[in-house]
């Protein structure tokens, strides 16, 4: 079976000469440099199978996996890593990878796992049932635009990736976040909403991290904040576009690490939290404008749902 394969390389001989070793065996590669030129073939191209490396400039291959799935959910997605990072492979089988290779790549091994990646797609082209469109929801909508996110949401649910939601006032970007949350496996955990505009600026450390006892005059009692109370579930941070630049710098460093230390102590606190973002600002004139930081734009915006309003959508009036 020829097979559409996408090949994500930075360096340019392992390119090339993985480029070669699929070409001899029939297949019809196509590469890429990096996540961001292999994003852009992603939106007008559909691949079989996507090779990546893990370790990329820009965007990593971790966080190219869940854009690829979001793109195509029935890419079979190979990922390469260099030694002593088998953790990584880990996390990518995670997130939806279904193979890997350990670097410095065999290319025996690489013919042998594309051959197997091939059958693979050839037995369920023959086999799958048609796709359904996920029927439970709590949101009423019969608009083609409301039914295109609901199945996006169904698509992507299940990995831990970030969402921004975006869009005016009143068009129920927190029951879209609700609807993330209900689709994905952590239903059965927390759901913790916080509007980021709702809480004074000099409490919303205390609100997103806790404080231990004694940590400022009037600290009596140690607390927790949103981050260990959505443990496990899902956090939707609404209106983050209000969020102060300093704020914006520690709440980069916990998407990355996925670990806080409370206000007062010097313990570290590891959790797993999935994101929801949204705003009704457009964040990015406000990263021109400098009051937003891009690197954290990009971190919250692995998908990002657009919901219009219902003056946009009137096959939706009437459910309603």
């Amino acid at each position: 079976m020829k097979t559409k394969i996408l090949v994500v390389e930075d360096e340019p001989s392992l390119r090339n000469l993985l480029i070669d070793s699929i070409t001899s065996e029939g297949h019809d590669p196509v590469c890429a440099k990096n996540a961001e030129e292999a994003i852009k073939l992603l939106e007008t191209e559909r691949f079989d199978i996507v090779l990546t490396d893990i370790n990329l400039p820009g965007k990593s291959g971790l966080e190219l996996l869940p854009i690829c799935l979001h793109k195509n959910p029935d890419t079979y997605i190979l990922v390469m890593t260099g030694f002593g990072t088998v953790e990584n492979a880990v996390e990518a089988m995670k997130l939806g990878a279904s193979d890997f290779l350990r670097k410095p790549v065999s290319l025996d091994d690489l013919i042998n796992v594309i051959r197997v990646a091939s059958e693979k797609i050839e037995d369920e082209g023959q086999t799958k049932a048609p796709a359904k469109m996920k029927t439970e929801t709590s949101i009423i909508a019969e608009s083609a635009e409301m039914l295109s996110i609901l199945e996006q949401i169904s698509t992507f649910a299940e990995y831990r990736i970030n969402v921004l939601v975006s869009g005016e006032t009143g068009t129920g970007k927190e029951l879209i976040a609700r609807e993330i949350h209900n689709a994905s496996p952590r239903l059965k955990d927390p759901f913790v909403a916080m509007n980021c505009a709702a809480i004074p600026e000099n409490l919303l450390e205390d609100e997103l991290f806790g404080h231990v006892k004694g940590a400022y005059t009037g600290a009596e009692s140690a607390r927790e904040g949103r981050f260990e109370q959505a443990d496990g579930g899902t956090l939707f941070l609404d209106e983050i576009g209000d969020m102060n630049l300093s704020l914006q710098a520690k709440l980069l460093r916990v998407l990355q690490e996925m670990e806080f230390e409370r206000l007062g102590s010097t313990k570290t606190i590891s959790v797993d939290v999935r994101i929801v973002a949204a705003t009704s600002a457009d964040l990015e004139s406000k990263i021109t404008d400098g009051s937003f930081r891009a690197d954290l734009f990009h971190r919250l915006n692995v998908v990002n749902l657009k919901i219009p309003a219902l003056r946009h959508r009137p096959d939706d009036i009437l459910p309603l």
